[in-house]
């Protein structure tokens, strides 16, 4: 279709007949092109050329013998149904060759071309009922006539109807709802109902609205229809909760009536057993009498009826022995002329006398009179409770009411997504279409795309706008998120994954094969992150209104270090030598050696690395305070390694001094010496606090038992580069065992793999510069600290060869995906803040480190939505929580909570057992 319609407009839409077939045609004369809607059944779509003849059908079939729907196929336009009117011998045909009790309407609709709504409004201009039975309401003989005027005028305002344009109407419907601070008044509200090209006479009597055109009302009712749907859900809501509220003054009332009614009964009991009291005794006795002479109880009954039976005055009331209770029934009645009171059938105690059954009964009575004032009094305050309730559920109703109209519902929200901890839009594909639509339509080429060698891993997309190289610890994240979205998770594995940029991204596969749905080909190198564990964390995102938005800002950039921590700085631009001070023990060896186990341990976080590229070193507590400083130490060592030891393929000894300056900066220094031994050790020396000099032992060392000799100690104001001699440390106590077992780990390493190592931790330099621009590099950068001058981290990737159809196709266009919104999201909201809704995010756990609501997930048993729902129920429990935060919480659906979660999940958090119980 887009071959043959692409550069052509439109130049006419008709409809075929009175049919619901339409023709749209592009393009005029012999180039012209029809595409041909079908919009019944299960509907069709057929491209022709000018002459009618079928280029493409999307569903092929046969309609009878003579016509088909095939390529090459002329389209038959004859078979669409004409406009007709019909006459009023066939109305009549029709009518009578119907069943008697069938709807007039019912049996009309397939002859004429009219909806329902005209038919009714033509029926009650002409004085017959919208819902007239044929037999019943509607006479064939009589009113047939009445029926033939209406269907003329029917016909008559279409035609009217074709020749000029039509108002609009939108017809309402008013509906109740209570007021939030009186419960007992009522406010109003409009709810839209259907829309009209003519105000017809079924709805002359209902609330409607005018527009001056058909299409405005149509805009209107549909742009109104999300809006109206969540008003009309906290509708329901509302009356549901002032239902309960009746409920409660309903069970009150009947509480207390039922009070009153066994108060009168026991009183009448009562009574009756009074003036009724010989009686009483009298079969009281007569039923002992018969138990004390042993009589069984069935006989006992059959005594009871026989004496009944004989007229016995006493037996007669007898209506039933209740031997299991001790009690029997006697029918009591007035034996006064009054007869103030009724008959009641009335249990008597056989263990009491009348008069203290009487008693009983009047002690009842005076308990059912204390319950009644009991409840009375608990009444007001009962009420008062129920509507205290029903107001705070009227006003949760209406806040989050109007929280659901203000949420902006955003285009990545249909993906899994989250924002990094700089500030970066990273969305994966739910399943292989999504996977193949975020590449082919939202991805660029400077974005960067991340995926996994394993089933089941999501592609991750880096959203990348501003072009400039993407921190590592984004990068990690990214890798986080496509294991933890594939298999990984329920198998409970650890792996790693890998990035590329987008331009290395294509659906070409090689020839001779195919690529299926959500598959990729990478050109070139791919970039191997370290393994990351399976820790994913819960959250949420505010949306701030706009003039929030500036106190956030900067909330989530690239941090390369501060004054509390270590950052490693090249030293001063434009010095020519390199300062090395050699230090001999001092006395505070022991507090030394202390400092450095602290700084071996967190060493040991990192991957494993050839510490012959010192440079390497990356940790939260020892960051990199500009991208130059990495440059120029790595190229710094290739560089001397290629002055000073050609043929060795290991990097030569250097001694690193990296010393504190007031807690500013550190420099490092780098020198390589030269040892008739080739197998010196790199060794680092810092200087922390009061020139407390610390030795970090290098993670790949060889073994050096013979070449242990004393370091001493140089001026570094004094000593040139040609006099330094960096002699060899003296092997602590205790060292051995450990170099040994790391020259045992590193034995297989070679250079490739060192490189490769490398080039993960966005360590390497490039593989083209030459020994003269490394040396220029090395002189001439200077990095400042400060939040200003630091820049991104500079990746290093050798950019591959692209072949020329290497790119992704164009089936799909790609778009510009705004990322600008996601400015306008903060996960650490403060009181000051204006917020419009809360979005869930499930992203990894470092991400959502700084966030206010957090709670971590690892893989587990738990369901997911379970799982959201206790999540969400302790941070609304939260003691920092505001009203506002909490509202934004209650507003968001179960579903949109749990539909990130990769699976079964386990809740880690303080007090999570305390709130699942």
């Amino acid at each position: 279709m887009r071959k043959h319609l692409k550069n052509k407009r439109l130049e006419n839409l008709i409809q075929v007949g009175s049919d619901r077939i339409l023709d749209l045609q592009f393009g005029t004369g012999e180039v012209a092109y029809h595409v041909i809607l079908e919009l019944y059944d299960r509907g069709n779509i057929i491209l022709t050329d000018f002459e009618l003849t079928i280029l493409y059908v999307l569903r092929p079939h046969t309609e009878g013998d003579k016509i088909k729907f095939a390529v090459r196929e002329k389209y038959p336009t004859s078979r669409a149904r004409e406009s007709t009117l019909p006459s009023i011998d066939d109305i009549k045909q029709v009518l009578q060759n119907a069943k008697e009790g069938d709807p007039l309407k019912k049996v009309l609709m397939p002859m004429l071309e009219y909806g329902p709504a005209l038919i009714e409004h033509v029926f009650l201009l002409n004085g017959l009922k919208t819902s007239a039975k044929i037999g019943k309401d509607f006479k064939i003989d009589a009113d047939l006539d009445k029926l033939y005027q209406a269907i003329l005028q029917a016909e008559d305002i279409m035609n009217k109807a074709k020749q000029y344009s039509s108002q609009g109407y939108i017809i309402q419907k008013q509906e109740e709802r209570p007021n939030t601070e009186n419960i007992n008044e009522k406010e109003y509200f409009y709810s839209n109902q259907e829309f009209h090209p003519l105000l017809y006479e079924q709805h002359k009597n209902m609330p409607y609205k005018q527009f001056e055109s058909f299409n405005q009302a149509a805009d209107e009712f549909y742009s109104a229809f999300e809006g109206q749907k969540i008003e009309m859900r906290a509708l329901q809501q509302e009356r549901d909760a002032v239902k309960k509220l009746e409920n409660v003054k309903k069970d009150h009332s009947k509480r207390i009536e039922d009070l009153e009614k066994t108060q009168l009964e026991d009183k009448q009991k009562a009574e009756l057993i009074t003036r009724n009291q010989e009686l009483v005794e009298k079969a009281i006795f007569a039923v002992q009498t018969a138990l004390a002479n042993q009589i069984s109880w069935a006989d006992l009954t059959n005594l009871v009826k026989d004496a009944t039976a004989n007229g016995d005055p006493v037996a007669k009331h007898i209506k039933k022995l209740k031997l299991e209770t001790n009690h029997i029934s006697l029918l009591l009645s007035d034996p006064y002329e009054e007869n103030e009171l009724p008959t009641i059938l009335i249990d008597i105690d056989l263990s009491l006398s009348a008069f203290s059954n009487a008693r009983k009964y009047y002690d009842l009575k005076r308990n059912a009179a204390k319950k009644q004032q009991k409840t009375i009094e608990s009444q007001s305050k009962a009420f008062k409770s129920a509507e205290k309730k029903t107001k705070q559920t009227l006003k949760e109703v209406q806040t989050i009411t109007n929280i659901n109209k203000a949420r902006k519902v955003y285009w990545f929200e249909k993906f899994f997504w989250f924002i990094s901890s700089e500030n970066y839009l990273v969305i994966a594909g739910r399943d292989q279409q999504q996977n193949e639509l975020i590449v082919k339509r939202y991805m660029k080429s400077n974005d960067i795309y991340v995926h996994a060698d394993i089933h089941g891993a999501s592609s991750v997309v880096i959203k990348n706008p501003s072009g400039l190289p993407v921190p590592p610890k984004t990068l990690n994240e990214a890798g986080v998120m496509a294991i933890c979205y594939s298999v990984a998770w329920e198998a409970k594995v650890v792996t790693n994954a890998y990035w590329v940029l987008g331009e290395q991204v294509t659906k070409t596969a090689p020839t001779g094969e195919y690529l299926t749905t959500g598959s990729f080909m990478i050109r070139g190198k791919k970039n191997f992150l370290p393994p990351s564990h399976l820790i994913l964390g819960l959250s949420f995102l505010f949306r701030l209104e706009d003039g929030s938005i500036e106190r956030h800002k900067g909330e989530r950039k690239v941090v390369y270090g501060n004054d509390d921590t270590i950052s490693i700085t090249e030293s001063d631009a434009g010095k020519d030598e390199v300062e090395i001070e050699v230090v001999d023990k001092s006395d505070d060896e022991e507090d030394a050696e202390n400092q450095l186990e602290e700084l071996d341990n967190r060493l040991e976080t990192l991957p494993e690395l050839n510490m012959e590229g010192i440079s390497n070193l990356k940790n939260d507590n020892i960051e990199e305070d500009g991208k130059e400083n990495e440059d120029s130490e790595e190229e710094s060592l290739k560089s001397n390694s290629d002055e000073y030891d050609q043929e060795e393929s290991k990097f030569p000894d250097t001694q690193i001094k990296i010393q504190h300056f007031e807690g500013t900066k550190i420099n490092v220094l780098t020198e390589p010496t030269q040892t008739n031994n080739k197998e010196e050790d790199t060794e680092t020396i810092v200087y922390l606090g009061d020139n407390n000099p610390v030795v970090l032992k290098p993670r790949s060392r060889v073994n050096s038992e013979n070449k242990q000799k004393q370091l001493k100690p140089l001026s570094k104001k004094s000593e040139s580069k040609e006099d330094i001699k960096t002699p060899q440390q003296q092997i602590k106590r205790g060292q051995k065992s450990k170099m040994r077992k790391i020259k045992e780990k590193y034995k297989d390493q070679d250079d490739e793999e060192r490189q490769l190592r490398m080039t993960i931790l966005q360590s390497a330099g490039t593989a083209k510069d030459t020994k003269k621009k490394k040396a220029k590099e090395i002189n001439t950068k200077s990095v400042k600290k400060g939040g200003q001058q630091n820049k991104p981290y500079k990746q290093h990737i050798q950019k591959q060869e692209v072949q020329d159809d290497g790119t992704v196709d164009d089936d799909e266009p790609n778009v510009q995906a705004e990322v600008d919104m996601i400015d306008a999201l903060t996960g650490i909201p403060v009181s000051e803040d204006e917020l419009l809704f809360a979005v869930p995010v499930v992203a990894p756990y470092n991400t959502l480190i700084n966030y206010k609501f957090k709670i971590k997930l690892t893989p587990g048993t738990s369901r997911r939505g379970k799982a959201a729902k206790t999540a969400v129920n302790m941070f609304i429990h939260d003691r920092t929580i505001t009203q506002r935060e909490r509202d934004l919480l209650k507003a968001v659906k179960d579903e949109q909570l749990a539909r990130n979660i990769p699976g079964k999940v386990k809740l880690s958090a303080p007090r999570t057992q305390a709130f699942k119980r």
